[in-house]
């Protein structure tokens, strides 16, 4: 938000929420200020004005996005990694939140492409809150070790893969076989990795 004001205005939450609602349908990859600002009922000036800039804006709705996915996600408790695991694939899975995750994916993508726009450190970011996620259900014996690095990467490497073929084919029941059985079976089988498996 617009770096003059430490907490935003009514209207600039009211404006943010109406602007997040037309991202998770629209995108954000050709956003453009006037047919958003139109279809939210204010004017490309007020959004300059209260964002500070495009950029500022794409920030904002960046940050909003990976609040959004954080409370949600944080709603997953377990046992043990592999359960934490398969809690969050059915919240990844779940196709009330295609919107939100396909805006994900764009903010993720885009900023490894574009390291200095507004979507810096996105991917950076959402990797270490994600693996933080994960390591809230490692035991402490295990958290702070290398297996225990190792195993929590690896569960992010499924959920992230198993979320982009999910998000290009919409094939809920391949992909959701593929990731149930990886975690299920990890859970049955108690398979340990150590940091140099594949």
């Amino acid at each position: 938000m617009n770096s003059t004001d430490s907490t935003p205005s009514a209207r600039q939450t009211e404006l943010l929420e109406a602007a997040y609602r037309y991202a998770l349908e629209h995108g954000l990859a050709d956003l453009s200020l006037r047919p958003l600002a139109a279809a939210i009922g204010s004017s490309p000036r007020v959004l300059l004005y209260l964002f500070g800039s495009k950029d500022g804006l794409i920030r904002a709705l960046l940050e909003r996005a990976r609040a959004d996915e954080l409370d949600l996600l944080a709603r997953v408790r377990a046992a043990d990694l592999d359960t934490a695991a398969l809690g969050v694939w059915e919240w990844l899975a779940a196709r009330e939140h295609r919107a939100l995750l396909t805006l994900w994916v764009e903010g993720y993508a885009r900023s490894l492409v574009d390291p200095t726009g507004p979507w810096a450190e996105f991917a950076e970011a959402t990797v270490r809150d994600w693996l933080a996620l994960l390591a809230d259900a490692q035991p402490d014996d295990e958290r702070d070790t290398p297996i225990g690095e190792a195993r929590r990467t690896r569960a992010l490497a499924v959920l992230r893969g198993g979320l982009l073929d999910l998000l290009a084919t919409g094939d809920a029941d391949r992909v959701g076989a593929a990731v149930r059985g990886h975690f299920t079976a990890a859970v049955g089988g108690g398979t340990g990795v150590s940091p140099g498996a594949s």
